[in-house]
């Protein structure tokens, strides 16, 4: 007879694999602190600035818009860093760059708007570093359907720690701005801690030679199309807490409750199902299941457009049903396209590629709420409509172009997959 003991070991054994392939249980934690202290802060910065800065609210934006478009000039030479090897190290820099930034924060004398938009900029800097850099380290440890199973449970634990992070922050906002300036201090506590956990990782990888003529810059092959595509589907992720809301509030005139449970919804789906869909996923090529999701999206989209048209009565329920749908096409999206982006990555130019695809995934996070706001007073055929032709589109940018790509389980020629990685943390992996 089989023991109870016995029956879980293989269960155990598959747990330590998935999380050596996600970096480690150091790691991991260096993740989940990381998005609690992110949490605390980042959505109540506009806050912190009209209210313990002591800045006008145009001033406060102007200068948080400055921080990001600061921090997505500074991803290209995130790039060519991981290219020469660095993983943990750069994922430890963009948590430790916050911590600057959050002191400034505590520093700045009220009234005085550049001590605050310097902060904004080391924040804006470390929250754009971050992607590529965790994206290749977990690139380095593991590989094929391990590594886009690794990627997605990052993202669904960074959301779940972004989400506890601005619940516990909104509980404490009732003490005003000293509650503010707590949140501030914890954050930096935090961004210093993960930092710690991450650089204790010491990843390190082997910079692959590259192909005769490549002098480490230009374009690479075959990304135009898909590049472009992200600045679309990234709208996705702006639509649970801008076009919603905005809809929901201004023309629907629900309770701002349903705009709040949409989001709470939208949050809970991407970290219950993020990791279960992307497995599932896994066994078909990861260009075609991008492609699906922005079929999935748009699909969301006409139904928003539907929905606004049943009425006050029964509109804000059936918007918080379609969104649902939304939150799934954003769930495959963000399992397939870094992971897609990772596979076509050569492998001496793996950082660039990465770093590319953030500017792409920030220029559309940064134009998406002035398109938003710009379509929304023209009418819900307006925003929607041109929501649903525009991601169409760029479903099918994704499917023509073609590549190599395969199955995650599969062989992908161009992912790099014999690169060896030199890992000097024994504890965790071995060499």
């Amino acid at each position: 007879m089989t023991s109870t003991d016995e029956m879980t070991i293989p269960g155990r054994t598959r747990l330590r694999a998935f999380v050596r392939a996600s970096g480690g249980p150091r790691y991991a934690v260096a993740l989940a602190v990381d998005a609690l202290g992110t949490g605390l802060l980042r959505p109540f910065l506009l806050l912190y600035g009209v209210t313990v800065s002591g800045l006008s609210a145009p001033v406060t934006g102007t200068a948080m818009t400055a921080g990001v478009v600061g921090g997505l000039l500074c991803v290209p030479a995130v790039g060519r860093w991981l290219d020469r090897g660095a993983r943990s190290t750069v994922v430890a820099a963009s948590m430790l760059v916050r911590v600057p930034g959050v002191v400034l924060l505590l520093a700045a004398p009220a009234g005085h708007a550049w001590p605050f938009a310097t902060a904004a900029l080391f924040l804006g800097v470390g929250n754009h570093a971050w992607p590529a850099a965790h994206a290749a380290l977990v690139a380095t440890v593991s590989h094929g359907r391990e590594r886009d199973t690794a990627l997605a449970a990052g993202r669904a634990l960074r959301n779940a720690g972004l989400g506890a992070g601005a619940l516990l922050a909104t509980a404490c906002l009732t003490g005003g701005v000293e509650a503010l300036r707590m949140l501030a201090v914890l954050t930096g506590f935090a961004c210093l801690v993960a930092a710690a956990l991450a650089w204790s990782v010491r990843v390190h990888a082997r910079p692959a030679a590259a192909p005769a003529g490549d002098r480490g810059h230009g374009p690479v092959p075959r990304m135009r199309a898909l590049l472009a595509a992200n600045v679309v589907y990234v709208f996705c992720l702006n639509v649970p807490e801008i076009a919603l809301p905005l809809i929901l509030v201004t023309q629907l005139h629900a309770s701002p409750v349903w705009s709040a449970a949409v989001f709470v919804a939208n949050t809970v789906l991407v970290v219950a199902l993020q990791v279960p869909v992307t497995v599932f996923l896994s066994r078909y090529p990861r260009r075609t299941v991008l492609a699906l999701a922005g079929a999935v999206l748009t699909v969301s989209y006409l139904g928003f457009l539907a929905a606004g048209s049943t009425g006050p009565v029964w509109g804000a329920p059936a918007v918080a049903a379609v969104s649902v749908v939304c939150t799934f096409g954003e769930i495959v999206y963000a399992g397939s396209a870094t992971a897609l982006v990772t596979a076509l990555a050569p492998e001496h130019a793996l950082g660039r590629v990465l770093a590319r695809f953030e500017l792409s995934t920030g220029f559309g996070l940064a134009v998406s709420p002035a398109a938003i706001t710009a379509l929304a007073p023209h009418g819900p055929a307006a925003l929607w409509g041109s929501l649903s032709a525009a991601t169409l589109l760029a479903a099918g940018a994704v499917v023509t172009e073609k590549d190599r790509d395969t199955a995650a389980g599969g062989p992908v020629v161009a992912s790099g997959a014999g690169k060896q990685p030199v890992v000097k943390d024994c504890s965790e992996w071995s060499p």
